[in-house]
């Protein structure tokens, strides 16, 4: 009788459009734009549209903004309205990750 490995379950990775790091997809926020053309912080990643990552710290998201990251990433113009939604979402984050020996 031949034993079986266990394997271990697939975790999807997903980069985040400022740091350019990879993560589990579940540690970032998706950014989407919908078919109609909306830009809207999805939380749960199960929206359609076209996604941008961003790790959950604000240094991505003020670099993103900045750098206009996620009009790149979503193939659209970002309007400064949700360029003031993204902000005010930032600035409800952490400034940094803590790192993996806090």
């Amino acid at each position: 009788m031949t034993k079986r490995r266990k394997r271990r379950k697939h975790i999807p990775q997903r980069v985040c459009v400022a740091c350019r790091t990879a993560r589990p997809k579940r540690n970032l926020i998706r950014i989407v734009r919908t078919g109609e053309g909306d830009i809207i912080i999805d939380e749960t990643g199960k929206r359609s549209g076209r996604g941008a990552y961003l790790c959950r710290q604000r240094i991505c998201w003020e670099k993103a903004i900045k750098h206009q990251s996620i009009s790149k990433a979503l193939k659209a113009h970002v309007s400064d309205q949700v360029v003031q939604m993204l902000q005010e979402h930032a600035n409800t984050l952490p400034q940094s990750l803590p790192t993996e020996s806090e």
